[in-house]
């Protein structure tokens, strides 16, 4: 089995490179593609878990708040190039695992597509070989993300912490 067959187990055994970082709730990873620079998905740490409800409620929580972490990491690291805003999809209709899409979207985007969803962009285009996630094209931005995604996560988590013990 292949980590593009099965991305979340060959995370936890660290076997999978498109991994960024570890969070609470999963993994944050760059997208296989960067049809949209930046693109990053934040995968479950729990292979069996197909939805949030199948969650408790502070797991959920914590799924949906690291998904926001990392969307406010991809916009930060990404402004200088242009990024304007980020959207956030949990879809699960084509892989059976709780995973959350981070899409940054620019002002570079054709007019007909800046106001919808990124799916509104042809597949073709979206998997276009040229848009493969690429260490010598993509590393640059991919390591700013984590190294702003670390630095969001350890001051979120510290006051996270602070407000549950008070």
């Amino acid at each position: 089995m292949t980590v593009a067959d099965d991305p979340i187990s060959a995370a936890l055994r660290g076997e999978n490179p498109m991994v960024m970082t570890r969070m609470r709730s999963g993994f944050a990873v760059i997208g296989n593609t960067q049809h949209l620079p930046g693109y990053s998905l934040l995968l479950t740490d729990d292979p069996s878990v197909d939805h949030p409800t199948d969650l408790p409620w502070p797991a959920r929580r914590d799924f949906f708040f690291d998904l926001a972490l990392l969307g406010e990491a991809v916009l930060t690291a990404g402004r200088e190039r242009g990024v304007r805003r980020i959207n956030y999809e949990v879809l699960g209709n084509s892989w059976n695992h709780l995973h959350g899409h981070v899409h940054p979207r620019y002002a570079w985007e054709p007019p007909e597509r800046i106001g919808g969803p990124v799916w509104r962009y042809p597949r073709e285009v979206r998997d276009a070989p040229e848009h493969a996630y690429d260490e010598g094209k993509h590393g640059e931005l991919r390591a700013r993300i984590t190294a702003e995604l670390e630095r969001i996560m350890a001051a979120a988590y510290a006051e996270h912490a602070a407000v549950e013990g008070a």
